[in-house]
């Protein structure tokens, strides 16, 4: 969760209005409206969650403009390659990832609620948003949720400076008996684009170690960096930072596992391959992801499942704390409280933002909307 903005600049906007927006812009670019809705409803999610990175801000720059493009197909063909009673293959055929992510999803969730396990592969989709939104799907079926994808080269390898791995996240998720469950949703890099584009967007420098030059030395000049990393001039660091001093190895290791489930499995693309640039072109990504529904209910009761998860994370939050801070939080507390926070409120859109979403609506004609930042 990340909020840089000047308070003064930003205009919060209710979540409501922003959804059926996306849903009209999707449209707008030959979505299908039930398509719209779950694109749009992946987003939103990310928004009230306060994970801004990877909301309405990449409404634009990673779907719209990816399909008006022509390297993204706004129609979303799901082909089942293999089908097994406890996993299958998918290809996505280029579509909307949010669509083939949910769909992908339900189908390991189904396999699940049959045979105690369930999981699918995908090739060939597209960036789907937040992983804990597929997550919280096998949560709210009784179930353990796993998922990870691939993504475009910014990860270098500990002791290198190219930018082989994408940023990979890894995200795992379980019910508890409190009012949230456990959501752990981070890629394996320590920060991503969407984070940077963040800072960008609020004219900040990101903090060293973030990203590494070529050089072998940390920058921090956060819109050159946005750039360089679609060149290779810049590449991120992974969990654990530069080297092997505080274990870089560690989340360079996590991504390849990453990395191997989410193409080696389903004979997708990796590495270089999904840079998005052929022969100085633009071409589809072709990412891979994988997707693992775990049912409770076939290992132990669920409501004893909650209760002694409920019981690990409110110890972890008991225990005792450092010197001068506030309180522990545990995995999907923090999305919980920005929740709370933001429901009545809605999300902050900052100048950057709002400038793009007033084109979109213009080049869309999209005039029964009337924005609070709009003169």
């Amino acid at each position: 969760m990340v909020l840089l903005e000047n308070s003064e600049k930003v205009v919060w906007v209710d979540f409501d209005t922003l959804e059926n927006f996306m849903v009209d812009v999707f449209k707008g670019v030959g979505v299908p409206e039930g398509d719209a809705k779950i694109c749009a409803d992946v987003l939103i999610t990310a928004d009230k969650r306060g994970i801004d990175s990877h909301g309405i801000g990449r409404l634009k720059p990673i779907y719209y403009d990816r399909i008006k493009a022509g390297i993204q197909s706004p129609k979303t063909n799901i082909e089942i390659i293999k089908d097994g009673p406890t996993t299958a293959v998918v290809d996505g055929h280029n579509g909307m990832g949010q669509v083939i992510a949910k769909k992908s999803m339900a189908l390991a969730i189904e396999k699940a609620k049959k045979m105690g396990l369930g999981m699918v592969a995908v090739r060939n989709s597209t960036h789907y948003g937040i992983a804990g939104y597929y997550i919280l799907m096998a949560i709210k079926a009784g179930m353990i949720g796993i998922t990870g994808t691939n993504a475009r080269p910014s990860i270098a390898p500990t002791f290198g400076v190219e930018n082989m791995l994408g940023t990979n996240p890894l995200a795992y998720g379980a019910p508890s008996d409190e009012e949230f469950p456990f959501v752990l949703d981070c890629a394996t890099s320590i920060t991503q684009r969407g984070k940077i584009e963040v800072y960008d967007r609020a004219g900040k420098d990101i903090p060293p170690g973030w990203v590494i030059g070529e050089d072998g030395k940390t920058r921090t000049d956060t819109h050159q960096i946005l750039q360089d990393l679609k060149t290779g001039k810049a590449a991120l660091t992974p969990l654990g930072g530069i080297g092997e001093e505080t274990a870089g190895y560690k989340g360079y290791g996590y991504a390849t596992v990453v990395e191997i489930l989410s193409a080696a499995l389903q004979n997708g693309k990796y590495l270089k391959m999904l840079s998005g640039i052929q022969d100085g072109k633009s071409v589809p990504i072709n990412l891979g992801h994988f997707f693992i529904a775990i049912n409770i209910s076939s290992f132990t009761d669920l409501e004893s499942f909650k209760k002694i998860t409920g019981d690990i994370l409110r110890n972890l939050r008991a225990s005792k704390k450092a010197p001068g801070a506030e309180r522990i939080y545990t995995a999907g507390e923090k999305e919980y409280l920005s929740w709370l926070e933001r429901k009545d409120k809605g999300a902050p859109i900052n100048q950057n933002l709002q400038q793009q979403i007033i084109n979109l609506k213009e080049e869309l004609g999209l005039t029964q909307y009337k924005f609070p930042f709009e003169r």
